[in-house]
């Protein structure tokens, strides 16, 4: 039994809340599961609470933290507690896998990407974050201690197509009133970050400190407070989409 984390965020500790705050969102989810392909059987590594799992398919949820098994709506098949690392699962056992937004999470990502790869028949898909894009938008000016851990976590989009064996990479836009609340959701929404429970449902500022935190908020608060954030960037809360920092990768 594992005494610690199985990655680098204590989900067993800060995961309360991510069901609520990290939804799917239908339009990033409609491409994920498009990538999928006429798959049938589906393993869903780092499953959380399970964010853009397909309910027309047979799922494997893969889940190491109780707190996030614990989450899952009833429609959705509980997950078995294991790790990316260490898959439960005979070579090409299943007809595609899926990992979304949790590769960075991993403690030995490379290892996790090939198991995906040594269990798929067909495609791996992959949802993450390209650490290199993390420092444009107004978002890095007032959390830069944020941005710079997270922009460690992320591995390369080249590198993870490379363990894959090869993967198309495409740009995910993140749509105003996105669902899913990771950073670039909130992009047009910038008073959302002062509620503590969405802050809590980003990984990231668990390793950044109070400090950190509440100098964002007090920024943030005031900036908003004499409309000094609004005249640099209120045009985004008009904005459709945004050309986020997310990336779909596929590899065949």
């Amino acid at each position: 039994m594992r005494t610690r984390p199985a990655g680098d965020f204590d989900y067993e500790t800060h995961g309360a809340g991510y069901a609520q705050h990290r939804r799917t969102d239908p339009r990033i989810a409609a491409l994920v599961h498009a990538a999928l392909g006429e798959a049938r059987t589906v393993v869903n590594v780092g499953a959380g609470a399970g964010s853009y799992e397909p309910v027309d398919r047979h799922v494997i949820a893969i889940e190491p933290a109780a707190a996030m098994r614990a989450q899952r709506p009833p429609h959705l098949a509980p997950a078995i507690n294991g790790i990316a690392e260490e898959l439960p699962l005979d070579d090409h056992s299943v007809d595609a896998a899926m990992a979304t937004i949790t590769v960075h999470q991993w403690a030995e990502p490379d290892r996790g990407l090939r198991e995906l790869r040594r269990v798929s028949r067909g495609p791996v898909v992959v949802l993450c974050i390209d650490g290199a894009a993390l420092a444009e938008g107004w978002f890095a000016e007032y959390a830069p201690e944020v941005v710079a851990v997270e922009a460690k976590r992320y591995q390369p989009i080249q590198h993870i197509a490379e363990v894959l064996g090869g993967a198309t990479v495409t740009p995910v836009p993140v749509p105003l009133d996105c669902a899913d609340g990771f950073t670039d959701a909130f992009y047009g929404r910038p008073e959302r970050f002062l509620e503590p429970a969405v802050r809590r449902a980003q990984s990231g500022w668990g390793f950044v400190g109070a400090e950190a935190e509440a100098r964002f908020v007090a920024k943030l608060t005031a900036d908003l407070e004499s409309g000094e954030w609004d005249r640099r960037f209120g045009h985004l809360r008009t904005q459709p989409e945004y050309d986020s920092a997310l990336r779909l990768l596929v590899a065949g």
